[in-house]
């Protein structure tokens, strides 16, 4: 009889935890590691030979809009095809639950950025999306964060005004029965109209409902330019109010006027982190992608339309190419494109890499996947870390930007068991060749494979090889308890 189930022969362990690489065998029998070391001796059901390859823990993305993809795609390509096992959903306050939209009405923004159909909005506790998504078995985990705009969405009658006291008490009840239900932890999308009108002390309030969860407050903070500091320090008291640890989500500087400023954001941060558990996350792009708005057009270089319901035609042009069609200034054609979604171009390479450098930055794609043409960080984010930004330009060794995917986003999110290769924990697994790995995508071609990724393990079952899913679907709801 075989000793394990399966046997990946002659690797280089990079464990996950930024310690130096080693070479060795590892062991998987059931959803677990067995064994790591030396198993020449041993057998296993399945062996495959993985010399002159990576091995390390299945990618995490800290930051992702996932939720309903999960379902809708459960076969998951996108992450799959760059080695991530495990996502993070329900960012920038924004969550597919708990709302339950009556049928045909319009979905606000941002929560269109989950798509624009209503129907997929029918969850009105959160426990019952999570059943769902147990029940659509995808092919990666899911650990899932509770959006405040969509509990604002679900008890208010306007989102223009601060939240009265009883519809503060609505939102505590729905993200307290999210929690005991599983989710991971709340998030807050402040920047975004359908929230700019909470004050601090809304989220604050709604935020001391996580007491005791052991949960994580994430954080699309309120100004990412002129007052980013000031926005930093909202989201740390707002996780200090539900005792739950922050994560500054997409962390970035807009505008050439704060081109440079991660100096002094990063050095602010390092200071919050002395006092309280203090995390952020970053994708490898100059340029961000969200809904269409006017306010982005001045700080922007660029912008395309990645999405617009009236016009589908021209998503993936650029808007200055869509408003001389239409014979309209830039800022009208943004009205007559909604609803829609853009990418912009709006921050600067150093600021870039001097964040994705930063010891405590967690790697998040913030990929849009309902969107027809979206920014090439769905499908590119965690092969660009490894092949441009550690192999090509050496930012920093492979060891440490492979704990910037796992050990230390399973660190800051709770995620027992995940993230590190040692025995015990769960057989998430991604082989790849470091001098092969690379992304493809593109922002003229976005929807692209990275190149370099070998094979896939989910839960100890090969979910992904030479190019391809293998159709295995062995992902699993992590409920935070």
């Amino acid at each position: 009889m075989a000793d394990f189930d399966v046997v990946l022969r002659g690797g280089t362990i990079i464990d996950g935890t930024g310690a130096p690489r080693f070479d060795a065998d590892v062991g998987i029998e059931g959803k677990r590691i067995a064994a790591i070391g030396d198993l020449s001796r041993a057998s296993g059901r399945s062996d495959i030979d993985v010399r002159g390859r990576i091995v390390a823990p299945g990618f995490i993305d800290a930051h992702t809009h996932d939720d309903r993809y999960l379902m809708q795609s459960p076969l998951m390509p996108a992450k799959l095809s760059q080695g991530v096992t495990t996502v993070i959903t329900g960012n920038c306050g924004i969550s597919l639950a708990p709302w339950c939209a009556v049928p045909g009405q319009t979905v606000p923004p941002p929560l269109d950025l989950l798509g624009e159909d209503a129907e997929a909005f029918r969850y009105t506790a959160f426990g019952d999306y999570l059943d769902a998504l147990e029940q659509a078995a995808p092919a990666v985990n899911a650990a899932c964060l509770v959006g405040h705009t969509t509990l604002r969405v679900a008890v208010m009658d306007r989102l223009d005004r601060a939240a009265t006291d009883a519809e503060i008490a609505a939102m505590q009840a729905l993200l307290r029965d999210a929690m005991v239900s599983g989710a991971c932890g709340m998030s807050t999308g402040a920047a975004y109209l359908a929230a700019m009108a909470a004050p601090t002390d809304e989220m604050a309030r709604v935020a001391a409902a996580l007491h005791g969860f052991g949960a994580v407050h994430a954080s699309h903070i309120r100004d990412e330019g002129d007052r980013i500091r000031e926005a930093i320090d909202e989201a740390v008291e707002i996780g200090k109010a539900g005792d739950a640890g922050v994560v500054i989500s997409h962390h970035k500087l807009i505008g050439p006027k704060n081109h440079g400023r991660s100096v002094e954001t990063l050095g602010h941060l390092a200071q919050a982190m002395r006092h309280r558990c203090v995390g952020l996350d970053c994708y490898p792009y100059q340029a961000g992608s969200t809904i269409l708005r006017k306010d982005r057009l001045a700080v922007s270089s660029r912008v395309i339309v990645t999405r617009s319901q009236p016009h589908p035609e021209y998503a993936g042009l650029d808007l200055d190419v869509i408003a001389a069609a239409m014979g309209l200034s830039p800022e009208d054609a943004v009205d007559a494109l909604q609803p829609a979604g853009a990418i912009y171009f709006l921050m600067d390479e150093s600021d870039v890499r001097r964040i994705l450098a930063f010891p405590q930055t967690m790697i998040g794609s913030d990929g849009l996947p309902h969107d027809p043409v979206p920014h090439p960080r769905l499908w590119g984010t965690f092969p660009r870390v490894l092949g441009h930004y550690s192999r090509d330009v050496g930012l920093f060794p492979l060891e440490l930007a492979v704990h910037k995917m796992t050990g230390l986003t399973g660190r800051h999110f709770g995620l027992a068991g995940r993230g590190v290769l040692s025995e015990g924990n769960f057989a998430d697994v991604t082989v790849f060749d470091a001098a092969r790995i690379i992304d493809t995508a593109t922002f003229e071609h976005p929807v692209a494979q990275a190149t370099g990724i070998d094979c896939v393990f989910v839960n100890g079952e090969m979910a992904w090889h030479d190019g391809a899913s293998t159709g295995v679907r062995a992902g699993t709801l992590i409920r935070r308890r």
